[in-house]
């Protein structure tokens, strides 16, 4: 229930891509939230108003039941004032140069000018459509006022043409809302870099060594700092395939190339943010810094091949037995430079009696802020989708069980108050 009692006010337009609205609409009540729906007049030429009233639960909202009722909240005015996040999904070209130009002729565009929070719009359209010069200047005017503009895909269009101008998927329409109205200001534009998955160190051209680590919980750890608005960058060997488009995904296999990643985003984390002014045409930007955070939950071979061999190695050579000579691994969490960086580690044990001092040993012996203690178990093993940790700092620690997307809100707001000096 990511979004229980907020209110959405979900606005469609004139396209094909209204029918994506629709699973859109969905996705919002799942999530807890209440939806209402603007329809213009060329919106209904697609779908007949009673299917979106039918998935919404509300009447939806045009010019010919616009209501000045103190009650009613159904004119341009007060449905504004109730949303906590307007999205105009899909977004034609025609109500996108309207909007940039300050029309107001129907109820979408009078709500959404009246409207003083920041709006998602979700362009769908033709390519020379989208392309346009005109459509381009009144997208970069609406970014400067307060307009989140989820960009558009390339696939077949409905026209047959292969290009840009398809609306976004309603998934990553969903998270950009979930975004906008959880975000807080701890993590907003904060530079965050994750590890995560079990690292792949190869013996030859088609076997490697790696481990069960499935690279789930780094993942849901990023999705939740997305959500609450940090500039988030994972860079992972699997479990990332379903996360939204906005976090920066650096897909590595070998302990190596996860370590070379993690230097270049933690130098690159460390020179803080360039933001955008909103003041239209202002092009004033200011450089922010919040100290950035590492989370290390990789799991990286402590072991890899001694050599490398090209090709396959023939069993016929190898002999009936095979010795395979192994090194010790770079120590990935001692190396990086964790200076001017809030870092937190993880570590999975199997053995609770020597688990909680191995964990406060890691803390001490690589110079960590933070630990994550994973207990392994029959419930609790590599691949599910729950998670049981305890969070040890310097001076006291936290226990948090639960999936591992809320384990990993817990703990952000957990680490909020701990480290409220960086703020």
């Amino acid at each position: 229930m990511l979004l229980k009692d907020k209110n959405i006010l979900v606005a469609v337009t004139g396209s094909i891509a209204i029918y994506k609205a629709l699973e859109l609409i969905r996705l919002y009540i799942k999530a807890g939230a209440n939806v209402k729906v603007i329809m213009t007049k060329e919106a209904k030429r697609f779908i007949n108003p009673i299917t979106f009233e039918a998935i919404s639960q509300h009447k939806i909202l045009d010019e010919n039941n616009e209501s000045w009722d103190k009650n009613s909240l159904s004119n341009h005015i007060d449905t504004g004032k109730w949303a906590d996040a307007f999205v105009i999904a899909p977004a034609s070209v025609n109500t996108i140069n309207k909007l940039s130009n300050g029309i107001a002729d129907n109820l979408l565009t009078q709500t959404a000018i009246a409207y003083t929070k920041d709006k998602i719009l979700c362009p769908a359209a033709n390519t020379n459509m989208v392309q346009n010069p005109i459509t381009i200047e009144s997208i970069r005017k609406l970014k400067l006022c307060n307009y989140e503009v989820i960009q558009t895909q390339t696939k077949e269009l409905a026209c047959k043409d292969v290009g840009d101008g398809a609306m976004a998927d309603p998934e990553e329409i969903f998270y950009a809302t979930s975004r906008l109205i959880l975000k807080d200001e701890y993590w907003n534009n904060r530079k965050v870099i994750l590890s995560g998955g079990g690292t792949i160190e190869k013996i030859d051209d088609v076997r490697y060594i790696s481990n069960f680590s499935s690279g789930k919980m780094a993942s849901s750890l990023a999705l939740a700092l997305y959500l609450k608005g940090a500039d988030v960058s994972l860079v992972s060997t699997r479990g990332h395939e379903a996360l939204p488009n906005a976090i920066e995904v650096i897909e590595v296999k070998s302990s190596f190339e996860m370590y070379e990643n993690l230097v270049d985003c933690i130098n690159s984390a460390k020179k803080g943010k360039v933001l955008k002014s909103s003041l239209l045409n202002s092009g004033e930007e200011k450089k922010v810094f919040k100290k950035p955070f590492l989370f290390m939950a990789a799991a990286v071979s402590d072991y890899v091949p001694n050599s490398f061999q090209e090709g396959k190695l023939k069993k016929e050579l190898l002999g009936t037995t095979w010795d395979l000579k192994l090194k010790q691994n770079m120590d990935i969490l001692s190396s990086l430079n964790k200076n001017d960086i809030v870092s937190i580690g993880f570590k999975a044990e199997m053995d609770e009696t020597v688990a909680n001092e191995n964990a406060k040993n890691m803390l001490h012996n690589k110079s960590l802020d933070g630990v994550c203690l994973n207990v392994l178990s029959s419930d609790n093993m590599f691949g599910s989708n729950n998670n049981s940790i305890e969070l040890i700092l310097k001076e006291k620690s936290y226990s948090f069980s639960a999936s591992k997307f809320d384990v990993s809100m817990k703990l952000l707001n957990c680490l909020e108050k701990e480290f409220d000096e960086y703020k």
